[in-house]
C-alpha cells in the first residue's frame, strides 16, 4: 500500500481514470480510500470471505484492486464484495459451464502480460471449484500463479470441532447415493486423520447415518454450520448421537462435517489372509482383491499379490 488519500482525492482519481476509459486502483477500508500498487503479471488465486465480509484480508483488498482483470464465479456475490470495499474492477464470470470458452481468453490475457485475480463465492479458489483448470494450464505454460491465503471452510471447521489437527483429510463432497456414499466412507475406515467433508442440508441427516454406521457411532464428530455467519453453530458429538439428532431435523446454511480419526487398529497379516480367502472363494482373484482393499484400505494391487502367493506358494517362494 503506498499513501492513503482523502475521499474526495479518490473520487477525482476516479472521474480522471474514468475519462480516460480506466479504473481507478483503490479500495476503501472504513472511511480511507487506499490506492493499490502495480499487480505484477501473473494468476492470483485469492481468498474470500466464507460468510463475513470483515474477514478479507489487506493483502487480498490490494490485489483485487490492483489487478488488470478479476475472474469470479458469480458476478452478483462478488459485486457485493467489491462494493463492501469501493473496489470498481468489473468483475468477470468463470464457473464449470463456462470454462472451456472463458478459460482460454483468460490465458491469453496473462501470456499477454496481464494480471488476473481468480476468486471463488465464498473461501479458497480451486477447493472444490473449477479454478483448478486455468490454475494447472497456467503453470505448464510458465505463468507466475500465486496464492493469496485467507478464509477457508474446512481449516476453520477444523479448528472450532476440537478433533485433532496434526494429521487431516479434506475430501470434498460425499456422494449423493447412499451405496457410493458408504463405499467411499469405508475407503477412510484406516485413515489416522481428521476427515473433512462438505454436506449439503438435505442430505446430512442421511450422511451422519452412512458415517455411524459404517465408522463406527462411537466416532467423534462435529457439524460445523454456517461458520463466520450470523446463525453460527458447531455440534459436537460421536457420529450416532449427532444422527439421533439430526434424523427428524430441518437443516439450513453451508456445513462442513468433521470426523475424528478412528482408532481401530489395522487389521493384522493373518486377519488380511482369512479375509481374502473368504472372499476368492465367492469372487475371481481380482474382484476378491478389490473388495478387500475396499474393507481394508490396503492397496488393491498388493492384496492382489497377496491372494495369488496364496493359491501358488511355490510362485511366492521364487519372487
Amino acid at each position: 500500500m503506498t499513501r492513503k488519500t482523502s475521499k474526495a482525492s479518490t473520487e477525482t482519481q476516479s472521474q480522471d481514470a474514468a475519462a480516460a476509459g480506466q479504473v481507478a486502483r483503490t479500495f476503501r477500508v472504513g472511511s480511507h480510500d487506499i490506492e493499490a500498487r502495480p499487480v505484477t503479471p501473473g494468476l492470483y488465486l485469492v481468498s474470500t470471505p466464507i460468510g463475513n465480509l470483515g474477514d478479507m484480508s489487506l493483502r487480498g483488498l490490494e490485489t483485487l484492486a490492483g489487478a488488470d482483470i478479476i475472474a469470479c464465479e458469480d458476478t452478483r456475490v462478488s459485486r457485493v464484495l467489491l462494493n463492501r470495499y469501493g473496489i470498481a474492477t468489473r468483475p468477470y464470470a468463470y464457473h464449470e459451464h463456462n470454462a472451456e470458452r472463458v478459460g482460454p481468453k483468460l490465458m491469453e490475457a496473462l501470456e499477454a502480460g496481464k494480471s488476473v485475480a481468480l476468486i471463488s463465492d465464498a473461501g479458497t479458489p480451486l477447493i472444490s471449484d473449477p479454478g483448478y483448470r486455468i490454475s494447472q494450464t497456467a503453470i505448464e505454460t510458465g505463468v507466475p500463479v500465486i496464492p493469496i491465503p485467507g478464509a477457508s471452510a474446512p481449516m476453520a471447521a477444523l479448528v472450532a470441532s476440537g478433533l485433532p489437527s496434526d494429521a487431516f483429510l479434506f475430501a470434498g463432497f460425499l456422494p449423493s447415493k447412499d451405496k457410493a456414499r458408504r463405499d467411499r466412507l469405508a475407503g477412510f475406515a484406516t485413515t489416522e486423520a481428521t476427515l473433512m467433508f462438505f454436506e449439503s442440508p438435505n442430505r446430512l441427516a442421511a450422511c451422519l447415518k452412512s458415517a455411524a454406521d459404517v465408522l463406527g457411532a462411537d466416532r467423534p464428530a462435529a457439524v460445523c454450520r454456517e461458520l463466520t455467519k450470523t446463525y453460527e453453530e458447531v455440534r459436537r458429538g460421536t457420529l450416532g448421537a449427532l444422527a439421533a439428532q439430526y434424523e427428524d431435523e430441518a437443516v439450513r446454511g453451508e456445513i462442513v462435517l468433521v470426523i475424528g480419526p478412528g482408532s481401530t487398529p489395522l487389521p493384522s497379516e493373518d486377519d488380511v489372509d482369512a479375509l481374502l480367502v473368504r472372499l476368492a472363494a465367492d469372487l475371481p482373484a481380482g474382484k476378491a482383491a478389490t473388495e478387500a482393499a475396499r474393507i481394508t484400505g490396503f492397496p488393491r494391487k498388493d492384496l492382489y499379490q497377496r491372494l495369488l502367493n496364496m493359491k501358488d506358494p511355490a510362485r511366492a517362494n521364487t519372487e
